[in-house]
């Protein structure tokens, strides 16, 4: 317990902040996007209007995103701060890893539109067949995993050991969401593939 005390602080109450953070956007954003499938409350609340509806959803998870980031670079600075990598790869790697993984996330969102990356397949919006090019065509779900290579790469830049452990959570969470996620969204492009053959 002594060696692990030099590199994580798990007393900390920030490094706890964090975490709950991390776990609560796929799984809140998950919980909502169902609901909306199944109920379409943001849609009735914005006057029957799904795109709206999605669009508002779009800031919701951005800004709590955003949030995570914050509280996740806070709970670094109170972690101790240990060298991992000699010079010049302590600069190198972690700029490296950021600039693929922003790649990633970047170019996911480009590529799927606003509606397609913020699940506007729970309001019925549903893209007119599955997205295969870059970066689809290198990673089944590049955002989670360029999402995950910036918080590798941030433990790195800042030296904390911690963080590092702090991304692994981060990987699992998202194998947790996708396993609720990919199911979900199979059904309902399924269900329209079905009602297209009825037609």
């Amino acid at each position: 317990m002594d060696a692990l005390s030099t590199i994580v602080n798990v007393f900390a109450t920030s490094l706890h902040v964090s975490l709950l953070a991390i776990a609560f956007n796929p799984t809140a954003w998950n919980i909502v996007a169902r609901n909306e499938y199944n109920n379409k409350t943001i849609t009735r609340i914005f006057g029957g209007n799904a795109r709206y509806g999605c669009y508002f959803l779009a800031i919701m998870i951005f800004s709590f995103g955003m949030l995570r980031d914050h509280l996740y670079q806070r709970a670094l600075s109170d972690q101790p701060r240990v060298p991992m990598l000699s010079a010049p790869y302590d600069i190198l790697i972690p700029v490296v890893l950021f600039a693929i993984g922003q790649l990633f996330v970047v170019t996911s969102t480009w590529a799927l539109g606003i509606t397609g990356t913020f699940l506007g397949d729970y309001f019925g919006i549903l893209m007119d067949h599955r997205v295969q090019g870059f970066p689809f065509n290198v990673l089944r779900d590049p955002m989670y995993v360029g999402s995950t290579m910036c918080f590798i790469a941030t433990a790195l830049w800042y030296e904390r050991p911690a963080g590092l452990l702090v991304s692994l959570y981060v990987y699992i969470v998202y194998l947790i969401a996708l396993r609720f996620e990919g199911p979900f969204t199979d059904m309902i492009y399924s269900k329209r593939a079905s009602a297209k053959k009825a037609l």
